[in-house]
């Protein structure tokens, strides 16, 4: 058996393991992410699991997937504390299991079956980390890498976030066949693929050249406060023991002054902006800090603006307050030019282990407006695509990042723009601030810590464009976990593949009748004999 061919030695496979977990280092969704890492990890990585034995390789890629999180955690400047821990863990888990399917259903399907194991597995969990998990898409797609390719990136208006993670996987599952058996039967799997990315890439090129943006814009400023104040406002709550709770209970002498020169720095930058031609203003997330006794001035102070103004406001409000449990609220208020609330909305998904608030109903206020019609969420909100699915024209999301995390974060938004086929205006304090189209086009951007002047302007188109995505939901997600229950029936009630090609260098190890691997040991003495 001249052609029969020794497993790769363990030198190569924890090579491949190395380099896959170096890269995967760089494709989390994080300030340091290198588009091209997303595409390599994934194959380095399947190759290891493949030529060794299934519950061990397991192991390996939890512990790198786990790895991963930390490090995104690391380089995003979150903080550790349990919650976080656990969110890594967990989130590793369910990672690692498109990679143990893989491995276990490779040998027991027929080739055009099992090259689907592991992107539909891929992009099936990238769904259910925003179904369990309270971390939405901020860790674990995929897709967030790919943020500056364009045309890739439309093709999230009919799948969700979730077909490049299937795109991304079926190239490594493509690579793979013919790393272990290269022959034009592999290659055409190949060639396939190839056939279907190329025509994702094309019809997203059309679909940005021929699609059009809309002539209608309306002028849209986002005006953070100045540093200085929100400087000296920073400094007087942390003269305050305690938390939220002790800073509500706090004499209103010691961060009063400091809260409402917040307010008028915005106030005065809201005047600028209308008599600039400004027709919606929005402020960021908690742009105002103010004591529960003092909200009502506070909205108070803006209707009169917005009223003087003629202008669409959407203030930011941190509420400080001595109720239990949260001891406060993050909530906006959109006022008309009228000077009529329009709607007041609370947060709905809290970071956990930072943010206390008790979350909204999480039901997205939309209002019918001569520019459209507005939505709104906040910040951390724009992470769950099912919230984001909304009928509107232009959706507003002021925010409040750091300088470590605002960029990625910001990035992360624009894909819901290209979901839900809406401009999407993010106005974030202390981060990068940004305004895309529908097609995920940056309009306008400005970066906290590189102007004096936080504000942002854009000329907004003023009519969206219904998607697919918004008219089938995650069906795309939805049929790839039927997929992967299909093929887990079929390769339990099937028996074990035994005409594959002889393994090349690097290739699978031999099935025996039992279903495990063959060991290096094991296959000598076979040939011995």
């Amino acid at each position: 058996m001249d052609d029969e061919r020794r497993p790769a030695p363990a030198w190569v496979r924890y090579s491949l393991l190395a380099l896959g977990a170096a890269a995967m280092l760089f494709a989390v969704g994080g300030r340091w992410d290198i588009p091209l890492a997303a595409w390599i990890f994934p194959v380095l990585l399947l190759r290891f699991v493949r030529t060794g034995r299934a519950w061990s390789g397991a192991v390996w890629i939890l512990l790198v997937n786990v790895a991963a999180a930390v490090f995104w955690i690391f380089e995003s400047d979150m903080g550790f504390n349990p919650v976080i821990i656990a969110g890594a863990i967990g989130l590793g888990t369910l990672q690692m299991l498109p990679f143990l399917l893989d491995r276990l259903l490779v040998g027991r399907l027929r080739p055009w079956m099992s090259i689907l194991t592991f992107p539909a597995a891929v992009a099936g969990s990238e769904f259910l980390i925003t179904l369990v998990s309270p971390f939405g898409t901020a860790y674990g797609s995929l897709t967030v890498t790919q943020y500056g390719d364009l045309p890739l990136l439309q093709v999230t208006s009919i799948t969700g976030s979730y077909g490049i993670g299937f795109l991304i996987a079926w190239s490594a599952s493509a690579v793979n066949r013919f790393w272990e058996s290269p022959s034009w039967r592999s290659a055409r799997s190949g060639i396939v693929y190839g056939t279907v990315l190329s025509i994702v890439i094309l019809g997203g090129g059309a679909r940005l050249a021929f699609s059009p943006a809309g002539s209608a814009t309306v002028r849209i400023a986002g005006v953070s406060p100045g540093r200085d104040v929100t400087e000296a406002q920073q400094a007087a709550i942390g003269r305050i023991p305690g938390g939220r709770r002790e800073i509500a209970a706090a004499p209103p002498s010691a961060v009063e002054p400091a809260m409402r020169a917040v307010q008028d720095d915005l106030l005065t930058a809201t005047r600028r902006e209308a008599q600039a031609g400004a027709k919606i203003v929005i402020w960021p997330e908690e742009a105002v800090k103010t004591l529960e006794a003092d909200e009502h001035s506070a909205i108070a102070a803006a209707q009169d603006e917005a009223r003087r103004s003629r202008i669409y406001l959407e203030i930011g409000l941190g509420v400080y307050s001595t109720t239990a449990p949260a001891y406060g609220r993050d909530e906006t208020v959109l006022i008309g030019p009228d000077g009529k609330v329009l709607w007041t909305y609370q947060k709905a998904h809290p970071i956990p282990g930072s943010e206390p608030f008790t979350p909204g109903d999480g039901r997205v206020p939309v209002v019918d407006t001569p520019y459209g019609r507005i939505a709104n969420v906040i910040c951390y909100d724009a992470d769950f695509p099912d919230l984001m699915r909304v009928r509107a024209d232009i959706m507003l999301v002021p925010s409040h990042d750091w300088r470590q995390y605002g960029s990625a974060h910001t990035e992360k938004a624009a894909l819901r723009a290209v979901e839900g086929g809406y401009a999407l205006v993010r106005q974030d304090s202390e981060g990068v601030s940004a305004t895309f189209d529908r097609q995920g086009r940056v309009l306008a951007t400005t970066d906290y810590f590189a102007t004096a002047q936080q504000t942002t302007v854009a000329y907004v188109p003023t009519h969206g464009g219904t998607t697919v995505y918004d008219l089938i939901g995650d069906s795309f997600a939805w049929l790839c976990l039927i997929t992967v229950g299909a093929l887990v029936i079929i390769g339990v009630v099937r028996p074990v593949r035994d005409d594959r090609p002889a393994p090349t260098a690097g290739g699978p190890l031999p099935v025996t009748a039992d279903r495990g691997v063959v060991t290096e040991d094991a296959a000598s003495r076979s040939r011995a004999s």
